[in-house]
C-alpha cells in the first residue's frame, strides 16, 4: 500500500468503525435472536428455530396497514409539499423566503407528543366533527381511523418531504427555463420536461427519508389510532416491551428490514429509470 492507501484508511476507519458498531453490530444481533426461543421468564434463550419467521402471519395486520399508510403518507407528503417548495423556491420573493422556510420548521419546535395531542382534540368529537355536525354535514368519526393516521403522518412529515425538494428547486439553472421559453414551450411543457427531471434527485431523497421513517413508526398510530389503527413499530413496542418476546421481535424487526431494502430497492430503480428516459426523450 502506498502513503496515500494507508492515509486514506486512516481517515475512513473511524466513520467505518462507527457504522460498524452501530449499524452492522446491532442488525447481527436482531438476526442472531431471531432464531432462538423466548425464555421463561420473557427474552432470549438461545436455539436454532424458524418458528419465529413461520410465525410473522400473526403480525400480518400490522405489516398490511404499514405497507399501506406508509407509501400512503409518502405520496401525500410528496403532492403537498412539492407546490410548496416550488412556491418557496420559483415565486417566493428573496426578502420573505428566509421567514417562510422558518414557518415551515416551526412545527418541529414542539414535541411530537404535544402535536399528537392537539390532532386528537381537532379530530376528536368536540373538534372537526362537532364543527361540521353544527353545519348539518353529520358526524363522521375521524378519530381511531386510518384517515387520522394519515393525517398525524402528513402533519409530521411534511417539512421533510419539502426541504429535499426546494434545494433541488433552489439549485436549478433559471437560463435553462428561459432558453425553454424562447424556444416556443409553453410554461406547462416547460415544467414537465425541465423543471420536474431536474427536481427527481430532491423528490427521490424525500420520499426515501420519509418512507424509511413511516416504515419504524409507531407514536402517531398509537395514539391516533387508538389501537385500532397499528404498525410494525407499535407490534415491536409490545413485543420487546410487554410481552418479552425478543425472538419473535427480533423476526419481525428482521422481516421488516427485508421489506424496506426491497422497497427502497426498487424504488431507486423506478427513479433512475423513468430519469434516463426523460433524458432519452429529450435529446429526441
Amino acid at each position: 500500500m502506498t502513503r496515500r492507501d494507508i492515509r486514506t484508511w486512516l481517515l475512513v476507519a473511524p466513520a467505518a468503525a462507527w457504522l460498524l458498531v452501530m449499524l452492522v453490530l446491532p442488525l447481527v444481533v436482531v438476526v442472531v435472536f431471531s432464531f432462538g426461543e423466548r425464555a421463561e421468564a420473557g427474552g432470549y434463550a438461545p436455539a436454532f428455530t424458524l418458528d419465529n419467521y413461520l410465525n410473522l402471519g400473526a403480525r400480518a395486520t400490522a405489516f398490511a396497514n404499514t405497507l399501506t399508510l406508509a407509501p400512503l403518507g409518502t405520496l401525500a407528503c410528496l403532492v403537498l409539499a412539492y407546490p410548496l417548495a416550488y412556491f418557496l423556491a420559483m415565486r417566493a420573493s428573496p426578502r420573505w423566503r428566509t421567514l417562510l422556510l422558518i414557518l415551515v420548521i416551526v412545527p418541529f419546535w414542539t414535541s411530537i407528543l404535544i402535536r399528537s395531542y392537539a390532532w386528537i382534540f381537532l379530530l376528536g368529537g368536540q373538534g372537526i366533527p362537532s364543527l361540521l355536525n353544527a353545519l348539518g354535514l353529520g358526524s363522521p368519526r375521524l378519530i381511531n381511523t386510518p384517515f387520522a393516521v394519515l393525517v398525524g403522518i402528513v402533519y409530521g412529515y411534511l417539512p421533510l418531504m419539502v426541504f429535499p425538494i426546494y434545494v433541488s428547486l433552489d439549485r436549478l439553472d433559471k437560463r435553462l427555463l428561459e432558453a425553454s421559453a424562447d424556444l416556443g414551450a409553453p410554461p406547462w411543457r416547460s415544467f414537465l420536461q425541465v423543471t420536474l427531471p431536474l427536481s427527481m434527485p430532491g423528490m427521490a431523497t424525500g420520499s426515501m427519508l420519509v418512507f424509511i421513517l413511516l416504515m419504524g413508526e409507531f407514536l402517531i398510530p398509537a395514539m391516533l389510532g387508538g389501537g385500532k389503527v397499528f404498525f410494525v413499530g407499535n407490534a415491536l413496542v409490545d413485543l420487546f416491551l410487554q410481552s418479552r418476546n425478543w425472538p419473535f421481535g427480533s423476526a419481525v424487526a428482521a422481516a421488516l428490514v427485508l421489506v424496506m431494502l426491497v422497497a427502497v430497492t426498487l424504488y431507486m430503480r423506478f427513479t433512475r429509470s423513468w430519469a434516463g428516459t426523460r433524458d432519452d426523450v429529450s435529446l429526441m
